[in-house]
């Protein structure tokens, strides 16, 4: 087992500069970046340079072939995850990839395939895992003080938030808008505190109302001539244990808050909404609703990154795994489907 691990970023943009990078130097002696990898080489070198990183590559081929890694963050844009981690997989390295597993069913059961053959993790970039709401609501459920969870509403909303940046809204390297980016987040946050149920059938819209005419942007202006994902999705997911959640999503909605990020359970014995945490249960003859006092405020970037450098080094394992990706890669192609065809999806 290493000491050290020896770590390459895939991607030079924003997410790795802003929270793989930082967050892996945070880790101190755990932890050497040794390469970064980018199709633009220039922004790979230039990265490489500031964070003092000591070699960069153009490809992520190059890279493999030129260390030996240890582990590898996938921070591309969602068409290119499941080429860049089964390359890494099949290099003997530990994947921590960025949401969503990747732009299809097929290409997420390669993934996890390929860390299965290499017995390596392949963990998802599910942040709000991390947080302290979360965690602590998982402790409240993992105690059956919700009982049987068997409603859930996943919410991720922005007023005005269509990214004036990056790729988000391009179809072809995304796979979609809000759904894919944004509620992803959300929705795996409510599968993970239901414990992950096997889906049944969705149902889904997608709307395009907003983000093909100029605006206010409150994260930029946005490129409205060539915005080609939907810029609001709605969902119905029903699971095979009878349970059911409604998703909502957006970049751009005409509703009061400028951004909602949240999630609502409901069970027979409780019910929560997660952020900020509350529950909410019948006692002693009273409804009372239970708030934290305190939660510490470590920031949940940070933990999920030293987590899977724990893991790597011999800890507990990730508690996001390829296995659930999948399930997870299934309910948004599925929603996108039936959002196509005007028809609910069997999954």
């Amino acid at each position: 087992m290493t000491e050290t691990l020896r770590v390459g970023i895939v991607g030079a943009g924003g997410i790795a500069q802003a929270v793989h990078i930082p967050n892996y130097q945070k880790c101190g002696d755990k932890v050497n970046i040794v390469a970064i990898a980018d199709v633009d080489l220039e922004r790979a070198k230039d990265v490489a340079k500031r964070y003092d990183i000591p070699h960069a590559y153009a490809t992520v081929d190059e890279m493999l072939g030129a260390q030996e890694l240890d582990a590898v963050s996938i921070c591309t844009p969602n068409k290119f995850h499941a080429a860049s981690a089964i390359a890494a997989l099949q290099a003997g390295c530990h994947v921590l990839c960025e949401k969503p597993p990747a732009m299809t069913v097929a290409e997420a059961e390669a993934m996890a395939s390929a860390a299965d053959k290499a017995n390596k993790y392949l963990s998802y970039g599910f942040h709000y895992r991390h947080t302290q709401d979360v965690e602590a609501l998982k402790r409240f459920i993992d105690a059956g003080e919700l009982g049987d969870i068997y409603a859930a509403t996943a919410i991720a909303m922005r007023r005005r938030g269509i990214p004036g940046w990056g790729v988000f809204t391009n179809k072809e390297l995304q796979g979609g808008g809000p759904l894919i980016d944004i509620g992803v987040h959300m929705l795996d946050t409510a599968l993970y505190l239901m414990g992950y149920p096997e889906p049944d059938s969705v149902f889904g819209a997608t709307y395009q109302k907003l983000g093909t005419k100029p605006g206010v942007g409150l994260l930029g202006a946005w490129d409205y001539e060539n915005f080609t994902v939907e810029d609001m999705a709605r969902g119905f997911i029903r699971f095979k244990n009878g349970a059911t959640l409604v998703l909502e999503a957006a970049f751009a909605a005409n509703v009061e808050q400028r951004d909602e990020m949240n999630v609502k359970l409901m069970g027979d014995l409780g019910g929560a909404n997660v952020f900020p945490l509350t529950i909410y249960q019948e006692k002693h003859g009273s409804l009372v609703d239970v708030k934290p006092a305190y939660l510490p405020d470590k920031p949940a970037y940070e933990l999920e990154v030293e987590r899977f450098v724990d893991a790597c080094l011999g800890g507990a394992a990730p508690i996001s795994t390829p296995e659930q990706g999948v399930k997870l890669q299934r309910i948004i192609n599925g929603l996108y489907a039936s959002a196509e065809s005007g028809e609910a999806v069997k999954l």
